[in-house]
């Protein structure tokens, strides 16, 4: 089988994206932004941020098949991430730290394909001398444009990206089935939490809006409020490294072991995490340590249902304070209650950490066929 060699600037085209202040933010058009990446290869495009309309122009603009690019960070590991735009059913932008790169040949140059080329090492190390600058780290569509790839013919792009993608659609299959258990979730907190149709509650006197026994407590009285750390000097591993979009790698050392609800400090801040492993999480993330029993997984489900957004202090970036978080307000139910409300959603996380270890095997069995398949080293 014989590669051929193209240089990107001939087959595609390249674009940064929009440049906004806080005054941008609402109700519109979701957009893309560097917090969005994590490892994903689609986006979530539920869960993105969205900026007003009159901020946007119709070539900042995505459509089926572009590929985006982190192109600008403080965090050199995550320049140079990408995801491959779906099948869109709504409008969709991506942000000035961001590049979108559209294939323009689609019927020679299969633009699945090529996202999946893009997450190689070899072209991660290809892109690594682009960087400048003191403290941002950045990508540019001068370095994409000159960078010759070597390439299959359509058909074996096409084969080649069917075999990868077998792997990312049991893994967006598996996504969507964590999404269904969290929704199961947040409809059993919100029925006895919100609406207070609590075991017991057609007997539970209300004294002043609360049932009788409960408490209001700060978010701080709960949880005990940590900052992530670096992780840039730490060697890789088998410890996940959280950040607001999830896993973003694996290193040699754990942070913290156990239960913990974790809170974006940046960007992202309706990207609420739970974890109840040994993990590592990044210096723009908060990480708690529950302050009583049965308390963990109820914190979580209760800053999920906020808008963390309309406690945002930032200007460009959305940001979050301890001190922020230590006036929001929650209540605390009766320890009984808490321990009910543990036994009957604790089965819906467990559930959903299988399907997470699930395409975490896929995506490792992956990344392992990756290069192989890319460089002609197994056909395919």
């Amino acid at each position: 089988m014989k590669w051929m060699s193209v240089r990107l600037g001939d087959i595609a085209d390249f674009s940064n994206g929009i440049n906004f202040d806080k005054t941008a933010y609402g109700q519109g058009i979701k957009m893309i932004a560097v917090s969005d990446f994590g490892n994903r290869f689609f986006p979530d495009i539920e869960q993105l941020q969205e900026v007003k309309m009159e901020v946007v122009r119709q070539g900042n603009l995505l459509e089926e098949g572009d590929i985006v690019f982190v192109r600008s960070n403080g965090n050199k590991e995550l320049v140079g991430r990408c995801m491959l735009i779906p099948h869109l059913y709504q409008l969709l932008t991506f942000s000035g730290f961001v590049i979108r790169c559209r294939i323009l040949e689609p019927k020679w140059f299969y633009p699945r394909f090529f996202a999946y080329y893009f997450k190689t090492k070899a072209f991660r190390r290809a892109m690594g001398g682009t960087a400048v600058g003191a403290n941002i780290q950045n990508l540019s569509q001068t370095r994409l444009s000159a960078h010759v790839a070597t390439i299959p013919d359509i058909t074996t792009q096409t084969k080649i990206a069917n075999i990868l993608s077998s792997y990312d659609d049991l893994i967006e299959n598996n996504r969507k089935q964590i999404k269904l258990l969290e929704e199961a979730a947040q409809r059993i907190y919100k029925e006895w939490f919100i609406d207070l149709h609590f075991p017991g509650y057609e007997t539970t006197p209300i004294v002043d809006g609360i049932p009788d026994g409960w408490e209001e407590k700060n978010v701080t009285d709960l949880l005990e409020i940590k900052y992530g750390k670096d992780h840039k000097s730490l060697a890789d591993g088998r410890i996940p490294v959280y950040g607001s979009g999830g896993v973003m790698r694996k290193v040699d050392r754990v942070l913290y072991s156990g239960e913990s609800v974790l809170i974006p400090r940046k960007g992202s801040l309706n990207n609420i995490i739970y974890a109840d492993c040994d993990f590592w999480t990044i210096d723009t993330m908060f990480y708690s340590i529950p302050r009583i029993p049965n308390i963990a997984k109820y914190m979580y489900l209760f800053l999920s249902c906020l808008d963390m957004y309309s406690f945002n202090i930032g200007a460009a970036v959305p940001s979050m304070t301890v001190n922020i978080l230590d006036g929001i307000k929650a209540l605390l139910p009766e320890s009984n209650i808490l321990e009910r409300f543990e036994n009957i959603v604790a089965p819906l996380f467990r559930k959903k950490e299988l399907l997470e270890k699930q395409s975490e095997i896929a995506t490792e069995t992956r990344d392992r066929l990756l290069p192989k398949l890319m460089t002609g080293e197994i056909e395919e």
